[in-house]
């Protein structure tokens, strides 16, 4: 029981502990001389008495104290499920509030890292077994060194940059490190410099360029909206079906400059729309050769420029929605994994 979690403040539930104990005592030896008791027992009495209303009330007040302590020992060694009893209105009931939210958070901290390490183990593992298989086949003599086979060697090389470039990025992120850099950027030549490094990949699709009007200037890191185009036109290329073509638009808004980037596959449904922007999420479990980073770096990218990126509707295929404002945010944004897990 906790009679005074009623109470708003550790301060009058102090008070409330002093007067009740007080009246307690006084009430009990105004009795006992009234009664003729000797004050040799009255005395002891009062005080024993006073000091079990006291330890009753007391606890009450401490509980979540020494609850907090036991679940913080337990948290040390991994264990964030203990919740603490958070029903008084006092700072000592904020705090044990704030402690539950804090386990909640430190849980879903730790199944990120738990994803993360096996997400990694995962994209490493398929890339090395086939670069690994390879090279014991050209080593003892099964295959002959042709141009197929080291062109396959190369693409799981690329593979395995392109992770390794991506695992880079996330850890400026979350170190905070990434700053902006805006200058005026000429969208169109922009957009055909991107393509062009984009049309070297390893599908073969096209890439068809819309820019409205064409002198459209836009003001923003240069290094990182070019990350930003180039994730998302490597996830259009690889959802794309052979001589598909990647639609690159790019029109001013009055909230600044909209970047839209169109492939032919088979879509993200709506139910996976938001997840599609989290860590290593590749959709319905497909392995199409991505890292599961391109869409989480992009929408680091908008939020650094304080924008914003959404998937679309579209006729066919998906489409991914990126705003930059006309005026980047002063300050770089991160991106925090709880607030979708």
């Amino acid at each position: 029981m906790r009679p005074l979690d009623g109470f708003r403040s550790i301060k009058l539930k102090l008070g409330a502990l002093v007067s009740a104990t007080v009246a307690l005592t006084a009430v009990l030896a105004t009795v006992a001389t009234e009664r003729g008791v000797s004050p040799w027992l009255t005395v002891p009495v009062s005080v024993a008495v006073a000091l079990a209303l006291t330890q009753f009330l007391a606890r009450g007040m401490t509980s979540p104290l020494r609850e907090m302590t036991a679940a913080a020992r337990v948290m040390a060694s991994g264990d964030y499920s203990r919740p603490v009893t958070a029903t008084s209105n006092d700072e000592v009931g904020e705090l044990a509030r704030s402690f539950n939210s804090m386990a909640v958070a430190l849980a879903r901290v730790d199944r990120q890292r738990r994803d993360l390490v096996a997400n990694v183990s995962h994209e490493l593992r398929t890339p090395v077994s086939a670069l690994r298989a390879l090279l014991e086949n050209l080593v003892d003599g099964v295959v002959q060194p042709d141009a197929e086979r080291l062109q396959v060697a190369l693409q799981q090389t690329e593979r395995l940059g392109r992770l390794v470039a991506d695992l880079l990025d996330l850890s400026r992120v979350d170190a905070g490190l990434s700053r902006l850099d805006p200058v005026p950027l000429e969208v169109a030549p922009f957009l055909e410099e991107v393509v062009a490094e984009a049309q070297l990949g390893e599908r073969p699709v096209g890439f068809r360029v819309e820019v409205a009007p064409p002198d459209l200037v836009i003001e923003a890191d240069r290094a990182r909206l070019h990350q930003l185009l180039a994730n998302l036109l490597d996830n259009a290329g690889r959802h794309s079906p052979p001589a598909g073509t990647v639609h690159v638009r790019a029109y001013p808004t009055a909230g600044g400059t909209v970047l839209e980037v169109a492939d032919q596959g088979p879509g993200i449904p709506p139910e996976e729309r938001q997840a599609a922007f989290e860590r290593f999420t590749t959709g319905s479990g497909r392995d199409d050769g991505g890292t599961g980073l391109g869409l989480a770096i992009a929408r680091w990218v908008t939020d650094l420029h304080g924008g914003s990126i959404e998937v679309v509707d579209s006729a066919t295929g998906a489409m991914v929605r990126a705003r930059i404002p006309h005026q980047p945010a002063p300050e770089p944004s991160r991106i925090v994994h709880e607030e979708h897990a």
